[in-house]
């Protein structure tokens, strides 16, 4: 295995590129969610977790779970048309044109400013869980921290996104990460191994709703 970079210790470096600091956009991204609140699917506490819970275990958050995986697998062993491959499974998964957006736009913006800051991570625009992927290949990080800290912020977004739309109280939010991190912990351990072929969702109701984002009438968010 290759030894990690000099530089700061990995749970600190994965803390700032999954900050909602970090310059990716990620804030300005519902996943659907906004829709569903509008159709009154997510109306409290309990429909948000429920929501976030299921786009975790059987929707995106699980995709790229093992997309990021075997990205860092394939970025590890300098097998570029494999990191290529996945990338292009990437995008024909996007549901809706809003969720190729979301991938696409915070894989640019994370590349970018990545790649200006840590050169080796890459600067080519890539779908989020490939840029990631590539970046903490390249920095030697352990595949299942790595995956740990983007499911839980792949989670944390969602709920803020809920935070703002439902409404729901800040206590309320964190209550719902907090419940929610053995499941995040479980999928990193999932997905470590899992082979592409293991990709497979079944959110369907989030999928219409990133599709009827589309043409809401009022909107925050962009998807």
């Amino acid at each position: 295995m290759a030894e990690a970079p000099a530089g700061p210790d990995a749970a600190m470096l994965l803390a700032t590129w999954f900050s909602p600091a970090y310059p990716v956009g990620a804030y300005s991204y519902s996943h659907g969610l906004e829709w569903a609140v509008e159709s009154g699917a997510v109306t409290d506490r309990a429909t948000t977790e429920a929501w976030v819970r299921d786009c975790l275990s059987r929707g995106a958050g699980r995709t790229d779970a093992v997309l990021l995986a075997r990205g860092m697998a394939a970025a590890a062993a300098g097998e570029r048309e494999a990191l290529a491959e996945l990338a292009a499974l990437a995008e024909a998964l996007a549901p809706a044109r809003e969720r190729h957006l979301e991938t696409m736009s915070q894989g640019a913006a994370f590349a970018r400013v990545t790649g200006a800051v840590w050169p080796d991570a890459g600067t080519e625009p890539l779908p989020y869980p490939l840029a990631v992927a590539r970046a903490a290949a390249a920095r030697a990080l352990p595949a299942r921290m790595v995956l740990g800290f983007y499911l839980q912020a792949f989670a944390a977004n969602l709920v803020s996104a809920a935070v703002r739309l439902v409404p729901l109280g800040q206590t309320d939010g964190q209550r719902i990460i907090a419940a929610l991190l053995p499941l995040c912990e479980a999928l990193a351990a999932e997905a470590e191994a899992a082979p592409v072929e293991d990709i497979g969702g079944c959110t369907l109701l989030a999928d219409i709703a990133a599709m009827r984002h589309e043409t809401q009438y009022s909107r925050l968010f962009r998807s």
